[in-house]
């Protein structure tokens, strides 16, 4: 972990991920792109098999799913950026928000296993794992018992991303859920 994240300001990658219920053996599997910087912006963008974009600004975070014409956006709290793929970006947050502990290697990975520090946690626990390359999986088992599992490929270090990577306006004519108002921010460059 601290050799893939040091003096990491942001990165992007593509993934696959394959959502499990509890009651159910086999999931369904969604694909896109995403990209972290420093310190809470991040962009999740789902390609197949519908298309979905969630942008968290610093401020507010953004989810559009142009197929139901729909934004909701909500305040960026502290605790909604505390996202176990916000680490990577920035190791001190392990340390403040998560305990993490050694899980061992399996599937030829090495594991970090990651539990969040907050009262009312999203998930039970997150476990990442490592190659010699860096991220290649991610698993998180939610308090309901579904299980997420993530593929990560084609990670890029500290990329020139565009200056709009982690802005969102809403498209004309899409209902906005929500409260939208609030400071533009920008992402701050190097």
């Amino acid at each position: 972990m601290e050799a893939f994240s040091k003096d990491l300001k942001s990165v992007s990658a593509d993934f696959s991920q394959t959502v499990r219920t509890a009651q159910a053996a086999v999931g369904d599997t969604s694909r896109g792109t995403l990209a972290l910087q420093a310190p809470r912006q991040f962009r999740w963008q789902t390609t197949e098999p519908f298309e979905q974009l969630i942008v968290a600004d610093g401020t507010r975070v953004w989810i559009y799913d142009p197929d139901l014409e729909q934004v909701s956006v909500r305040s960026q709290s502290s605790e909604e950026a505390q996202s176990p793929l916000t680490v990577l970006t920035d190791l001190s947050l392990i340390d403040r928000d998560f305990v993490a502990s050694e899980a061992g290697e399996r599937d030829g990975l090495v594991w970090l296993r990651l539990s969040a520090r907050a009262e009312e946690p999203e998930f039970e626990y997150a476990e990442l794992g490592f190659d010699p390359d860096g991220l290649s999986r991610m698993i998180f088992k939610d308090q309901l018992g579904n299980v997420t599992e993530m593929h990560f490929t084609d990670w890029k270090r500290n990329p020139s991303l565009p200056a709009d990577t982690f802005r969102f306006t809403p498209p004309k004519g899409v209902d906005v859920i929500g409260d939208a108002d609030g400071p533009e921010v920008f992402p701050v460059r190097p």
